[in-house]
């Protein structure tokens, strides 16, 4: 049998911002009549941020008129200072609709990824001094009233998303149609404008596909040149949480290495992937069943003690990617509870680390101001296969608890009231245990 100790003297910080998203609730603030949304689950989840790249996907973000540069500003040979060179109806309703819902933006400066043959957005700008005006337009319409605009105080913007994707001399390239050394000039150009102009704002990037070569080459020539870098966003996708926290601890030690060891480490694209061509659809399957459930939850419990500052789940988008709620009816599925039980730990004064963990047992404890304690307890494995294990939770004293689950039979439901904690967990289960 596992025991899975918490003391509950210790205090081993606070709760880390690991629930945001990519895309907002599917809700249109102007339209009455709706028959399907999810604002309203989506809110109960106390997702504090949503990146809003690859919105310009998905129709009900505002479809392609929203969210890129080149929807925001579609004639790039207009007058950047001129309020009528910009269409920002869209992309104000999405970011409002988030708002609504308690969630912030997390502005992503660039372009949606392109598949299509033809590329359009992702071909480098051809003056990289006027995007970075463009940006700085963008930013004082959402954070100072400029065109009409708005005063929402938006922290993070986000320089480009994966130009490490492809290499230089791949054809057909999908997110940044340039070179390497291209993309560190426009960065230093768009890093240097925008903290010039916005000294108090955080201003990152470049949404790191994976590449740790094209990583390190980045920050090294970051450092030479002098560019500010507020945070380094950074993508993985993968089967096991332990490849999440290696990849973390090796961007730490890069950032550490080239002097930016102040930079907030933001994983803001993840999900679970076995692989991209004959396991793809696999992958998928699991992403919207309780196995891909069992993985959000156990990353963001090994994430709580990691170098990782802030998580940003992929997708909350209508799209393949979306294990949180159904693209037809909108409701929740079990990937929602992930997002949804860890939004109840921000109400937590103190995290609990617990003594020991058995092996694919994962779990994240917090006690709040009054202090009751709150615990998640994961089994994950992708070994589908993987047999029952009993698993006892030991708080080192003797109280009631409500007991919730998520496995392939439960879907969140109360389970019991009870003062034992002893439970025979399916691979690919999770508890909420709370104190009443």
């Amino acid at each position: 049998m596992n025991t899975v100790r918490f003391d509950l003297s210790r205090n081993d910080g606070q709760f880390k911002i690991l629930n945001a998203t990519n895309g907002g609730p599917w809700h249109k603030r102007h339209v009455y009549d709706q028959v399907r949304s999810n604002f309203a689950d989506y809110k109960a989840a106390r997702i504090p941020y949503s990146r809003n790249h690859d919105s310009a996907a998905c129709g009900v973000y505002g479809g392609p008129y929203s969210h890129d540069i080149t929807r925001i500003f579609p004639d790039f040979n207009a007058d950047p200072c001129d309020p009528a060179s910009y269409d920002f109806a869209c992309t104000d309703e999405a970011i409002l609709v988030c708002l609504d819902a308690g969630t912030e933006t997390f502005f992503r400066l660039g372009q949606t990824i392109e598949h299509q043959i033809k590329k359009h957005g992702t071909i480098p700008p051809k003056d990289f001094h006027k995007w970075a005006v463009i940006c700085e337009h963008i930013i004082r319409h959402y954070n100072e009233g400029w065109a009409d605009g708005l005063h929402l105080n938006i922290q993070y913007w986000e320089i480009w998303n994966e130009p490490d994707l492809d290499k230089d001399d791949s054809p057909n390239k999908r997110t940044w149609g340039g070179t390497r050394a291209q993309f560190f000039d426009l960065y230093e150009i768009a890093a240097k404008h925008l903290k010039g102009c916005f000294p108090k704002l955080k201003i990152g990037g470049p949404a790191l596909a994976g590449d740790l070569e094209w990583a390190e080459a980045f920050l090294q020539e970051m450092k030479r040149r002098g560019v500010p870098l507020d945070f380094f966003s950074w993508h993985i996708y993968c089967t096991e949480p332990d490849a999440m926290i290696c990849k973390a601890r090796q961007v730490k030690d890069l950032l550490n290495q080239y002097g930016f060891g102040h930079a907030e480490s933001i994983l803001n694209e993840w999900n679970y992937v076995k692989g991209w061509t004959e396991e793809f659809c696999y992958s998928i399957e699991a992403i919207h069943g309780i196995k891909g459930a069992a993985f959000v939850m156990a990353c963001i419990c090994e994430a709580q003690h990691s170098p990782i500052d802030m998580l940003m789940y992929y997708d909350t988008r209508p799209s393949a990617f979306n294990g949180a709620f159904d693209f037809y009816t909108y409701r929740p599925l079990k990937g929602y509870y992930p997002l949804y039980w860890y939004g109840m730990m921000y109400d937590m004064a103190r995290v609990i680390k617990a003594d020991d963990q058995p092996e694919n047992i994962y779990s994240l404890c917090g006690m709040d101001a009054q202090g009751k304690a709150t615990a998640i307890i994961t089994y994950y494995s992708e070994n589908d296969a993987a047999a029952d294990q009993r698993v006892t939770i030991d708080f080192g004293r003797e109280s009631q608890w409500e007991v919730y689950l998520v496995d392939a039979d439960h879907h969140g439901e109360l389970l019991c009231v009870t003062d034992q904690l002893t439970f025979d967990l399916k691979v690919h289960s999770m508890l909420l245990v709370r104190e009443k």
